[in-house]
């Protein structure tokens, strides 16, 4: 029993700029995998952490996606064997994201693939490109039909939070820089953030879900060895905090 402090007690580690991140595991890592228990338990944490968003790629608060040895996708999201950059969700969507459930609910015949995480405060670059002037200038942001998206945002790719500290809205494959001087600065921007030495990489079990602060915890994807028998699902829930 948590005597109703247990969505205080994950509000605290989120907004934690120390930590801001926190993995729920299964206990025992050989038992059956029930994927309709881990949707409960995900949605179950969703709402105690804040507001889940409505997901327009699923039609609901949540996505389930595979990734699996083929695939014909617009976006990196379900290619097995393509390197996801770090990056942060809902840069490309007018709703406020500040931070991301993502559950393993399977996974099968699977080599690399593990998951990949920076915090700001341990990227080598991030004064630097934090202070860089076109990086607070406003970037377009665009998605691909996948993303059931009708429109484009515009927002900077770093901004302050309450404290003065920087935060982050960014992905690799969505911006639409205006000018020569904005690609410059992105192609800097994520080779710097590829080429971080601090990156935490680990391998998550199935039934693990991660839940991170989404504005200064960086996330990607290692690719898989190539297996035409891989399967993987996961499982994403994104959205605001109660105080927003």
């Amino acid at each position: 029993m948590s005597n109703n402090q247990l969505s205080k007690f994950l509000n605290e580690i989120l907004h934690d700029r120390n930590s801001g991140c926190f993995v729920i595991g299964p206990e025992n890592l050989n038992s059956k995998i029930d994927d309709m228990f881990l949707v409960k338990l995900s949605t179950a944490v969703a709402h105690l952490i804040g507001n889940p968003n409505h997901d327009a790629m699923a039609g609901k608060y949540y996505a389930r996606f595979h990734v699996k040895h083929e695939d014909k996708s617009d976006s990196y999201l379900r290619k097995a064997y393509t390197n996801m950059d770090l990056h942060t969700d809902g840069t490309y969507v007018k709703e406020i994201t500040d931070w991301l459930l993502m559950s393993k609910l399977e996974e099968k015949n699977a080599e690399g693939g593990e998951t990949a995480m920076l915090h700001l405060d341990d990227w080598e670059y991030c004064e630097e490109l934090y202070n860089d002037p076109i990086g607070k200038q406003n970037f377009v942001w665009g998605s691909p039909k996948s993303k059931n998206i009708d429109y484009k945002v515009e927002h900077p790719i770093f901004f302050p939070d309450n404290n003065g500290k920087p935060q982050i809205s960014y992905i690799d494959q969505f911006p639409e820089p205006k000018n020569m001087e904005q690609g410059i600065f992105l192609q800097k921007l994520s080779d710097s953030l590829e080429g971080s030495k601090n990156k935490v990489i680990t391998k998550l079990p199935v039934g693990s879900a991660i839940v991170a602060n989404n504005y200064f915890w960086l996330h990607g994807r290692r690719p898989f060895k190539e297996n035409k028998d891989l399967s993987r699902e996961l499982m994403r829930i994104r959205g605001s905090f109660f105080s927003n």
